[in-house]
């Protein structure tokens, strides 16, 4: 998650949102597994936060689709699945497409030109030969780009949803798909064609170019 325990955007967390950033953060590094049953207490030793915030946290983790209760058997974490790559992908095209048509119109120059140079960055770095830090920070790059398509449309309620796909996203990446060397560069070209419709100020074909590149993203993990 990249966020401090202890606060987000300067403000203090509140112990449930700390056990929701404790508890992804332990997802994504693979500690909760997808498909993992857990039980409360099992929760509170792995976050360290008392009880009560755990079964505060229960009700936003299963509304997000990333437990669900199971009967007899308790607390089941989300599988990464056919089911939910086809759910994740689809649902990112909804947003993504349009969000896209419309940041054509509202992105500044300056925004445009920084998103082309950090593209441009990750690709010169991966054609010298690449560093140990490249897939990381092209991770970043790729993210930081949706996230300021999304943000731009300046409405909580689909920023929020976004991230929880994304979320969801980066499972996927982490068991079939995240971005390694070989597909590294390709993704990137990806997103250069997006960039390059925003700079021609063309919502249409900038809604084409992100549809394609979700589709080519849903089609590799597919194919595992």
């Amino acid at each position: 998650m990249g966020e401090n325990d202890q606060e987000r955007d300067g403000e203090p967390l509140k112990l449930r949102d700390k056990a929701y950033v404790s508890f992804t953060e332990r997802l994504l590094a693979r500690e909760i597994k997808p498909g993992q049953f857990v039980t409360q207490r099992e929760l509170v030793a792995m976050t360290g936060l008392p009880l009560g915030a755990i079964r505060e946290l229960i009700p936003r983790l299963e509304a997000e689709g990333l437990i669900k209760t199971v009967p007899q058997r308790g607390m089941q974490v989300a599988h990464v699945d056919l089911n939910l790559i086809r759910n994740a992908f689809q649902f990112r095209l909804f947003l993504e497409k349009e969000a896209t048509a419309l940041y054509v119109k509202t992105a500044t120059d300056e925004e445009i030109a920084e998103q082309r140079e950090r593209h441009e960055a990750i690709i010169r770095r991966a054609e010298a030969g690449g560093d140990e830090t490249l897939i990381e920070d092209a991770e970043d790059v790729d993210r930081l780009m949706h996230e300021a398509i999304i943000d731009h449309l300046d409405n909580d309620i689909v920023s929020k949803a976004f991230r929880v796909t994304w979320l969801k996203i980066r499972l996927i990446r982490q068991y079939e798909t995240r971005i390694q060397n070989h597909i590294l560069v390709p993704v990137m070209q990806d997103h250069l064609k997006i960039i390059s419709a925003i700079e021609a100020r063309d919502p249409e074909r900038a809604a084409a170019e992100m549809s394609a590149h979700i589709g080519n993203a849903r089609n590799r993990a597919m194919s595992y």
